[in-house]
């Protein structure tokens, strides 16, 4: 019964957040704020155009570029992982031994996901600079 309500509220959640999404975006659009949007676009387009400039290639640029969103976004995305899984074992996983595992190996991958995630990007331009092309 508690699976069925915790999905129930979840899934109202879930609804709730797309559409007020769908009406922020209107009023976006509707408001002084779409010329920001445009303005953080362009920036977007400058610094690609800045990485395949870099890199002197459409393909090491874009993958360049694609690796720093990588980097940068997996540092909010990997902490919160973290933490949750921290609850799961510690606080959780004091009464259920099975949760305190599951915890732990979240924790784990997520550890994992976020080493690579900032290292990549460093193995990048130390392969396609140093060793590749000049």
């Amino acid at each position: 019964m508690k699976k069925v309500v915790v999905f129930i509220l979840i899934a109202l959640t879930v609804v709730v957040l797309f559409s007020s999404n769908v009406f922020a975006a209107q009023e976006v659009l509707n408001s002084d704020t779409g010329s920001k949007l445009i303005e953080i676009s362009e920036k977007q387009k400058k610094d690609l155009d800045d990485y395949v400039e870099d890199y002197g290639s459409q393909a090491y640029g874009l993958t360049a570029f694609i690796l720093n969103r990588i980097q940068v976004f997996s540092i909010p995305f990997c902490f919160l992982g973290i933490s949750i899984s921290a609850i799961y074992q510690y606080v959780i996983g004091i009464r259920k031994l099975d949760v305190r595992y599951k915890g732990f190996y979240t924790m784990i991958a997520f550890i994992t996901l976020f080493v690579i995630a900032q290292v990549l990007p460093l193995v990048f331009v130390i392969v396609i600079k140093g060793f590749g092309r000049s």
